[in-house]
């Protein structure tokens, strides 16, 4: 028999903030520690919450495309991502509110693979449909771009 998969699911968790800077935050059976560098009065035990963000976006990337290059019998090969991201500052600085705090980020997903640049432009369309965290970064005005490319 099969399971059936919710289609709208509640995450909760509660995370512990033992510091100023660092937030320990139980997922799953994982500790996740988001933290700030040294110099930011922080312990660099983790990825700072923008840095996270941009993981985020890069790791959904990853897990979606693949998805789809499955769902339509593409091979991606060997992948990496490469992320240029600006982020506005002065928000997280405290100099003034910001409306789109990463005015653009840009993606660039290389495919050591025996598809073709057809094929993995399709997966990029795909990916760019149903990746959470793109959406996220789309909804709140960044110009993000994603490009699919074929290295070999």
């Amino acid at each position: 028999m099969a399971m059936k998969i919710k289609p709208v699911v509640t995450y909760r968790t509660t995370a512990q903030c033992p510091t100023h800077a660092r937030t320990e935050i139980p997922i799953r059976d994982l500790d996740v520690i988001v933290d700030e560098p040294v110099e930011r009065g922080g312990t660099n035990l983790g990825p700072s919450p923008t840095e996270t963000a941009m993981a985020a976006l890069i790791a959904c990337t990853n897990v979606i495309g693949h998805k789809n290059a499955h769902r339509l019998g593409i091979d991606l090969g060997t992948v990496t991502i490469d992320a240029k991201c600006r982020l506005d500052r002065r928000g997280v600085l405290m100099e003034e509110e910001i409306d789109v705090p990463f005015p653009d980020i840009e993606l660039t997903v290389k495919c050591d693979t025996p598809a073709g640049q057809e094929e993995l432009t399709r997966v990029g369309e795909e990916t760019a449909k149903y990746c959470a965290i793109a959406k996220l970064f789309e909804a709140a005005g960044t110009d993000l771009t994603v490009n699919w490319v074929k290295t070999n």
